[in-house]
């Protein structure tokens, strides 16, 4: 007879401990996970009046910026626990955590995307799906089994003063709430807050049953005797208000009259009065329903609906903020979805961290987060993130050589000699000259790499008809400098980025190779147009000329959906732009953005399905050449950049 989940918890909690356990004592190691900086954002989307780059204070003294993460949040935590050259670690140092995990086992991920002429449905990427899949693989069980060791990590990223708050509802709370008393102490319990977030209406109503009305806040701290806590006070309504504040002054001042000693009376004023203090039911705060046609309506297009199903309203994060935060203070979220917890964060003047392994969650929190013109902040990933997910697979001691035969093996190649190929890199196609390069994950494949790869193609075995180059990390620009190698016997293909999770996955790597798919490279073409004196500063005119999409096999659609994307890439390739920004001095290291524009920024035009094709910039005179960088993301999430070197000014 199998364990009840109850008899299984505590080996699941120990087993949790013991995870957590390793990736604190990597920590001080050479392995450490470490952040990767994409993008510098330095909000100043695109309006019709022109460009608005910020040079005042705010936005020049970049100091200490917040930051949003893509990767698994079990890197991200680690990352941060561990620090690099450049920031210190954060251990005990994170004032808040806000988590809403998925805790729905018959949740549906998948996206749909709005282009001109269709709607594209996305199934989850196969990251995603994985991660999912192994949350919900044995039910409860494995939900439990994910999130204890990032429960372990979080409780190492507060401070002394701080506190965590877990949103659930009733699949997985009860569960939950053992395992935060095991790890946070019981005595580390604050409060159970009910968030009781509407009235039954319409479908809800329908029928016999208890229409289900509400979501638990599970609130816990590092320390229960030194945790901040804030009271908090909610406004009085109108009935109360008649009720209890009849009287009003010659000035029209409202008062209630209240008792004091020896029967005299006191009048309490309602402008002076805070409003009655909050308890653990929250009542007051209704739902977003996340509809995207609403969102694209004239009426709600400046509400903060983003068209996230699980989006979270931005008034229950800033309670929680308000009441557990002070100014200043670090406040994190490692499940981000919509970016309630950072928008939130942001407009009450907290610092923040937040991350998501959806490439939609982070999109969406991004344009959000500069929509409402936030301070700079980075935009980073897991650095090395396929060395990790190998080390996760193939052992902590993987070797490099080893992951090359694996990748080789799957695209249908046969290894050299040791003789040939000492790295283990290289192999043949049967029964073609073709020679194979499969690239390190631990490094950029370059234009040195290309090169290399030409002459191991001219000179290896005396000479083959063409190489392929197979890289899973590529350097800003590559697109172009495959364009400028114009060589018709060098082929560049993109390693799935999700195979480490599949490897996971299959006992048998005979059964992955008719699965996995190597993609051609997205690539895209922009120039700097113009480049002018204006008045004390300079003016860039920069122009997207076109973009070509990953191939549509490497995106997890089904044929219909395929072919209407295909169809769109065909017609109208920049319609699948989704975000894309510029860096006016581009250093070749840190990606600055100083403008941005998305889709749904409709205070450049009335077109919500598409991007500006130009972007016109007013920035600080510079002497010499410019080297302009642009970066697009796709409505997919792929990131593609064009390097403009030698920008010269005109007069």
């Amino acid at each position: 007879m199998s364990k009840s989940l109850l008899d299984a918890l505590p080996g699941i909690v120990a087993a949790g401990k013991r995870q957590a356990n390793q990736i604190l004592e990597q920590l001080e190691s050479n392995q450490r996970v470490t952040l990767q900086t994409r993008e510098l954002v330095i909000p100043s989307k695109d309006v019709s009046q022109g460009d608005l780059f910020r040079s005042d204070g705010n936005k020049a003294d970049i100091g200490n910026p917040n930051r949003l993460i893509y990767g698994d949040n079990l890197l991200a935590m680690a990352a941060l626990l561990a620090g690099d050259g450049e920031t210190a670690s954060l251990r005990g140092s994170v004032d808040l955590i806000y988590i809403d995990p998925p805790f729905d086992s018959k949740a549906d991920y998948r996206t749909k995307i709005a282009v001109p002429g269709a709607t594209i449905e996305q199934r989850p990427t196969v990251i995603e799906q994985f991660a999912y899949s192994d949350t919900w693989s044995d039910g409860t069980a494995s939900y439990l089994a994910m999130i204890t060791p990032r429960l372990v990590l979080m409780r190492e990223l507060l401070s002394d003063s701080g506190s965590i708050y877990v949103h659930l509802d009733w699949h997985v709370g009860h569960y939950v709430k053992m395992v935060l008393d095991e790890l946070f102490g019981r005595k580390s319990f604050v409060d159970e807050i009910i968030w009781a977030y509407g009235s039954p209406s319409g479908g809800r109503a329908a029928g016999a049953k208890l229409v289900k009305m509400h979501e638990t806040l599970l609130h816990y701290a590092k320390d229960y005797s030194c945790r901040k806590s804030n009271k908090l006070h909610l406004p009085y309504s109108d009935k109360y208000i008649e009720d209890w504040f009849k009287w009003t002054d010659e000035d029209g001042r409202r008062y209630r009259k209240r008792m004091r000693d020896k029967g005299q009376w006191e009048r309490q004023y309602l402008d002076e009065s805070k409003g009655i203090p909050a308890s653990t039911v929250w009542s007051d705060i209704k739902q977003v329903y996340a509809d995207p046609r609403a969102y694209k309506s004239n009426q709600t297009k400046h509400s903060e609906i983003v068209g996230y199903d699980t989006q979270k309203p931005e008034r229950l994060l800033a309670r929680i903020i308000e009441h557990s935060t002070d100014p200043e203070d670090v406040v994190a979220d490692f499940f981000v979805g919509s970016g309630t917890t950072a928008a939130a964060a942001e407009k009450l003047d907290r610092r923040w961290i937040v991350s998501d392994l959806g490439k939609p969650a982070v999109m969406i929190t991004r344009k959000r987060l500069i929509d409402q013109d936030a301070r700079p902040f980075l935009y980073q990933a897991i650095g090395d993130y396929q060395v990790e997910q190998a080390r996760s697979t193939l052992g902590r001691r993987f070797r490099v050589g080893d992951l090359a035969q694996v990748v080789l093996k799957l695209y249908g190649a046969l290894p050299l000699s040791p003789e040939e190929n000492a790295s283990g890199s290289l192999g043949r196609l049967p029964n073609a000259r073709t020679l194979v390069l499969a690239d390190s994950p631990s490094r950029l494949t370059t234009v040195s790499t290309l090169r290399r790869a030409q002459q191991y193609r001219d000179s290896l075995m005396g000479g083959f008809d063409k190489v392929v180059v197979l890289g899973w990390n590529f350097s800003a620009g590559i697109g172009q400098d495959i364009a400028a190698l114009n060589d018709p016997h060098l082929e560049v293909l993109v390693i799935p980025p999700d195979l480490l999770d599949r490897l996971k996955k299959k006992s048998s790597l005979d059964k992955l190779a008719g699965e996995v798919r190597f993609s051609s490279l997205q690539y895209l073409q922009a120039h700097v147009a113009e480049r002018k004196t204006s008045g004390d500063g300079e003016e860039l005119h920069v122009v997207l000329d076109n973009y070509v999409l990953l191939s549509p096999d490497a995106i997890n659609l089904d044929e219909k959906n395929r072919e209407a994307l295909q169809q769109v890439a065909n017609d109208d390739p920049l319609a699948l732009i989704e975000y894309w920004a510029v860096d006016p001095d581009y250093d070749g290291a840190i990606f600055r953005s100083v403008w941005q524009d998305y889709r749904e920024n409709t205070e450049n035009d009335s077109d919500p399905l598409r991007v500006v094709k130009k972007a016109v910039l007013r920035v600080p005179p510079a002497d010499g050449p410019r080297r302009v960088c642009v970066r697009a993301v796709d409505v997919f999430g792929f990131e593609s950049e064009v390097v403009v070197e030698g920008v010269e000014a005109t007069r």
